[in-house]
């Protein structure tokens, strides 16, 4: 399961936001530091397609896709020399697989700190970046040394050379020139700011009609990262409430289903994951596979035996059977595609694996 590690400074909203995906249970004081020891949950992908197929099947069990999020303590600036919880917190965010900065846009008297979500970027990036730096040299002098007897790491060496340069200047590799070859050479070294981000802009309620206008400046600054705005707080009360009460309340501020679902999805896609379906009167599932996988990794998935035995994948699209009204129908059309070991399925695919061990 993927990892989405929330960051930002003190009381920017992350256990709010934490609260309003896992239903509550981490606290959220307007202090800093409340948050001490990581807390982490598991968030559903809500997806309409899921819904429509268990009605289709009659599926007595709905099953979603999840991914998992952690909220990290606030970072403060000098966090990299050992500010605040400095390690504790730096240490958190190398174990998760992509960021999403929490930047707080609405003003609170009893919240201390400038609520510019570009000044707060602004010091996250270079805490960041300064930590990455640190890390940066150790691992280019270790591989210097060990390129003078294996010339296969000199591409190791040059990636970190250019990422040390970019950091210096307080740039994080995610906004270097860095290329695509040159970042992946950077992997085994965990740093920071080698990993996907995205923003999400905690705005108060009042705020709702000027969040495009709020977002903007952060998205120039993230060189087309997706940036959302939210109203957590709004969003955390709503996500304490019964299924329908949660929408009447959504929909009479006008939020629709929310931001949650949005950004939920957002965090998905951002990690390059997609969805395949599986579907009969006991379950429609959801299942999660990395954007290129084949068929049978899709199939192990599901269980390893449906790798190693894949024979073929019985395949439709979820928007054309849904169109249809059934897996019957579509069979008896010839709708439904059998699809061998080097297919690669595409988001929405409806699969039913055929195996034998």
């Amino acid at each position: 399961m993927e990892r989405f590690g929330f960051v930002g400074l003190p009381n920017a909203g992350k256990s709010s936001l934490y609260n309003a995906l896992a239903g509550g249970g981490a606290l959220a004081a307007p202090y800093a530091f409340a948050t001490t020891d990581p807390n982490v949950g598991v968030a559903r992908v809500l997806d309409t397609r899921l819904d429509a197929l268990a009605e289709m099947s009659g599926s007595a069990n709905v099953v979603p896709a999840t991914v998992q999020f952690t909220d990290i303590g606030g970072l403060v600036e000098g966090a990299h020399k050992g500010e605040g919880l400095g390690n504790m917190f730096l240490a958190g965010i190398r174990e998760v697989d992509a960021i999403v900065f929490v930047l707080r846009a609405f003003d609170d008297a009893d919240v201390p700190g400038d609520p510019d979500p570009l000044e707060q970027l602004r010091v996250l990036e270079i805490e960041l970046s300064l930590a990455d730096l640190e890390s940066a040299e150790k691992h280019l002098d270790k591989q210097r040394k060990a390129a003078r007897g294996d010339a296969s790491l000199g591409a190791t060496v040059t990636a970190l050379e250019h990422a040390g340069a970019a950091l210096a200047e307080g740039t994080p590799v995610y906004r270097s020139d860095l290329t695509a070859d040159e970042r992946e050479a950077l992997l085994p070294f965990f740093l920071l700011t080698n990993k996907p981000v995205l923003a999400l802009v905690n705005i108060g309620e009042g705020q709702l009609d000027e969040s495009a206008a709020l977002v903007a400046p952060v998205g120039e600054a993230l060189d087309g990262a997706e940036v959302l705005p939210m109203c957590v707080q709004l969003e955390a009360e709503a996500a304490l409430l019964p299924a329908d009460e949660r929408q009447e309340m959504l929909e009479g501020l006008g939020l629709g289903r929310g931001a949650l679902v949005s950004f939920v999805q957002a965090a998905y896609t951002l990690m390059g994951l997609r969805t395949f379906f599986t579907t009969g009167e006991k379950e429609s599932r959801a299942w999660t596979f990395r954007a290129g996988a084949t068929a049978p990794e899709c199939a192990g998935v599901i269980h390893t035996d449906f790798e190693r035995g894949f024979i073929r994948a019985e395949t439709i699209h979820v928007d054309e059977l849904l169109a249809i009204g059934s897996l019957v129908a579509a069979r008896a059309e010839g709708k439904v595609r059998s699809e061998g070991k080097d297919y690669q399925p595409v988001d929405g695919d409806v699969m039913e694996f055929r195996f034998n061990v």
